[in-house]
Parts: C-alpha cells; structure tokens; sequence
C-alpha cells in the first residue's frame, strides 16, 4: 500500500486564492487560460443569475426548524462564488425576498445559475489545489 504524501501548503493556499477569487488559484500557477476561462464562466453564471432575477441564500433571519436545515445546502453552494458572495452579502444585492422578482419569469433559473456558479468555482478550487500538490498539469 503507498503511503499518501501530504499536500505542501502552497496547496492549502492557492485553492483558498481560488475559492476567494475564482479563477486565482490556476493565475497564480501560470495557467493563464485555464484561470481566466474558469473565472469567465463563473463571474458570468453569477451575474446572469442575478440579472435574471436569482436570489441567494443564506441561514438565519426568522428562519426555523427544517427551513433553516432546507436553505444550508444552497447557501454553501453560494458560498462556494468566494467574493461574489460575500460582497453581494453585505451589498445586500440578491438576497431580498422581493415578490416581484420571484413572479418573473427566469427567476428559477436565476437561482440555477447562481448555485451553479458557486458549485463550479468549487471544482476549480479543486482543480487548483491538485495542480500545486503535483497530481495533476
């Protein structure tokens, strides 16, 4: 059995760069292309998804019981946008619970594209994290 060689903390350091900033973790290694193609798709899926209408999640507020437990999944798929989130969360851009908003028509799909932005800046966070731990080019 081969033992399993620890992660160098560049690692640890360039997938949380690329968390924060999506697309930072493969700049920072020299993947030009891979980075800003990865960042283009995320900013893009994150700010359609606003335009459309999305709404974001979060856990708190007078949410109780199941609900909140309903709402964490999503949340840490939003999180997963790193800045974009966190600067929409104290803009209080997309998490108003706006009746208006929710009867457009591409609304859903809003909040489609909204976790997928998020759950795909996970991926290259990933990405960039087995690049600098030498598991991958």
């Amino acid at each position: 059995m081969e033992s399993e060689a620890k992660a160098p903390a560049q690692a640890w350091l360039l997938s949380t760069a690329g968390w924060l900033i999506p697309g930072a973790g493969h700049l920072l290694q020299g993947k030009f292309v891979r980075g800003l193609l990865l960042a283009a798709v995320v900013w893009f899926c994150f700010i359609a998804g606003l335009l459309m209408g999305g709404h974001m999640f979060s856990v708190g507020g007078n949410d109780q019981g199941a609900s909140t437990l309903l709402q964490l999944a999503p949340m840490v798929a939003n999180l997963g946008s790193g800045i974009l989130y966190i600067v929409c969360w104290f803009a209080g851009i997309g998490f108003s619970d706006d009746p208006m908003l929710a009867a457009r028509a591409t609304y859903e799909y809003g909040n489609t594209f909204l976790l997928i932005a998020g759950l795909l800046n996970y991926l290259a966070m990933l990405d960039a994290f087995d690049i600098s731990a030498g598991r991958k080019t």
